[in-house]
């Protein structure tokens, strides 16, 4: 199905660090890109990112467009946070991304979160009383956290979107370029 949402002169921040699952990159990207909107890449790391194909081959290396701890979410529209193990982990813990997500939510903008990224979320102080998805291994980290798990492709819930893993970005694409046309 052909998304016929016009985007442009939308900007899609996409929070990521070394280890990020490749295709949760590139297929969102995508997905915004042909839709008309312009995605930025944040990151913690200074001048680019290696991205990886599961949690053990190497794949692309991006450029980083701004440091998460430059970064305001004023100039975006919509936040993706896209997952793989080591990205994830590496996210949460950091507090300028945490600020960052804050931020969005703050200002009631679309934030998309796939696999094990909802880690970020939760470390952010997000999550109590959302509905949500997520890779299976992070369902009990949501529900600890006060969320409601449910085995979906994709959960909107409010402003936030989530999906557990690639077989979802279809998808996830779909609700997140419905829901930054939306406004």
């Amino acid at each position: 199905m052909q998304n016929t949402a016009d985007l442009t002169g939308k900007t899609v921040a996409f929070v990521a660090t070394r280890g990020v699952e490749q295709v949760e990159l590139t297929s969102p990207w995508q997905a915004v890109t042909q839709a008309g909107a312009t995605p930025r890449l944040v990151s913690v790391q200074a001048e680019s990112i290696t991205a990886m194909q599961g949690d053990w081959e190497h794949g692309d290396t991006f450029p980083v467009d701004v440091a998460a701890a430059e970064a305001d979410a004023g100039d975006f529209d919509a936040l993706v946070l896209p997952g793989g193990t080591l990205n994830a982990d590496a996210l949460r813990v950091d507090e300028s991304v945490r600020a960052f997500v804050r931020d969005f939510v703050d200002q009631g903008k679309p934030i998309a979160a796939i696999c094990h990224a909802p880690w970020t979320l939760i470390d952010a102080d997000l999550v109590s009383g959302r509905t949500m998805t997520s890779y299976v291994s992070v369902r009990r980290d949501l529900e600890n956290a006060g969320a409601v798990w449910k085995d979906e492709q994709v959960v909107v819930d409010g402003q936030l979107i989530t999906s557990r893993s690639p077989e979802d970005l279809d998808a996830f694409n779909a609700a997140l370029v419905e829901k930054l046309a939306e406004g």
